[in-house]
């Protein structure tokens, strides 16, 4: 079990942990007992089944999942991502899904150890050693769920037909495929008819509204083209390794449009050691994209890293609310594809339209 005072503390449930944020006299109560009293949560599987298709990312999946059910849909559960999407994901892509969990309300999100986990594991700093090694992955073993366990809820995902995603509003459950158009707030079916929730709007007609009318768009308008300021990479949601060397494959070669800000911010210090080992900041930076130092930068508007009232964002981040990014500016939600593609046309673009 791993507590901290920030709600994504979430991240590391990607390892098979219990994870969750906790508040500061919380934080102060661990610190001095090694103990937290705390009510149990229900349990929510989330089963993703089918192969992603290239340009669709876990980052798509998760948004997926939170307009599926809303960023009120796990309240009070910890959510269990199964399935062979899922194992078959690479550990940071893991760690979006179980970071971005906390969007959809939920306390945590988990996944079960396998090889995956073991090989990304071993050798790393503070890894256990030769038969430690060894006993401990025995141990690890033993946590799966047992086969044929219930759970309090379950959805599932089919992600084989699944496109890239992307927020239209002011919170992570206001999302879409890229090549949809934005919701009317009158002609919105209510969700918790077909999710069983008795009754709970995930998302309110009159919040749909108000939340169009601040992002500066109207019902049935698409979002595919829609003019871009700045670009934002980075964050605890997608600032790993393998979001930069998506990002990077993209850009290889192309340039940020002129007059759209693009910012990389790597996740963590060891992450931008070995993207500038790779050569990847070369890529970024030829490209026209600021490389920055580790931090949490535009996610939350820090250090001068803000919008501008009217200005929009593409960020790869996980929260788009009012004055997020800065008073007044406009987030959308996206992978690190999508945000590079849309760096490279100044405009809200589909990745895989520049794939090759």
């Amino acid at each position: 079990t791993i507590v901290c005072g920030d709600s994504h503390t979430s991240t590391h449930g990607a390892f098979g942990a219990l994870a969750f944020g906790i508040g500061t006299s919380e934080v102060a109560h661990v610190l001095a007992t090694q103990c937290l009293l705390q009510r149990k949560p229900r349990t929510f599987e989330v089963r993703v089944e089918g192969r992603l298709q290239p340009g669709v990312t876990a980052k798509d999946i998760i948004l997926a999942l939170i307009a599926k059910i809303g960023v009120g849909g796990g309240t009070g559960h910890v959510f269990e991502y199964t399935g062979s999407a899922i194992r078959s994901l690479s550990m940071e892509g893991r760690m979006t899904l179980c970071n971005m969990s906390i969007e959809a309300g939920a306390r945590a999100g988990m996944i079960a150890p396998d090889d995956t986990t073991f090989e990304y594991l071993a050798g790393r700093p503070f890894a256990p050693q030769g038969a430690a090694w060894d006993a401990a992955v025995a141990r690890w073993r033993q946590l799966p769920t047992d086969p044929g366990a219930t759970y309090d809820r379950s959805v599932t995902l089919d992600v084989s037909t699944l496109e890239p995603m992307i927020t239209y509003g002011t919170h992570p459950g206001m999302g879409m495929p890229i090549t949809g158009r934005v919701p009317d707030p009158d002609a919105i079916p209510d969700p918790s008819q077909r999710l069983g929730l008795s009754g709970r709007r995930c998302i309110e007609t009159n919040a749909l509204r108000k939340a169009l009318s601040y992002m500066g768009l109207r019902p049935g308008q698409p979002l595919v083209g829609h003019p871009v300021d700045v670009v934002f990479i980075g964050s605890c949601t997608n600032g790993r390794l393998e979001d930069l060397r998506l990002a990077a494959s993209l850009l290889h070669g192309r340039r940020v449009k002129p007059g759209v800000r693009a910012l990389v911010v790597p996740g963590s210090q060891g992450v931008k050691r070995q993207a500038e080992a790779e050569g990847l900041d070369r890529v970024f930076k030829e490209a026209g994209f600021e490389w920055r130092e580790p931090g949490c930068s535009m996610c939350i508007a820090m250090n001068g890293d803000e919008l501008r009232p009217g200005q929009t964002c593409v960020s790869t981040s996980n929260r788009n609310f009012e004055g997020r990014q800065g008073k007044g500016g406009r987030t959308f939600l996206a992978s690190p594809l999508t945000a590079a593609a849309s760096a490279i046309t100044g405009v809200v673009t589909d990745p895989r339209t520049l794939m090759t």
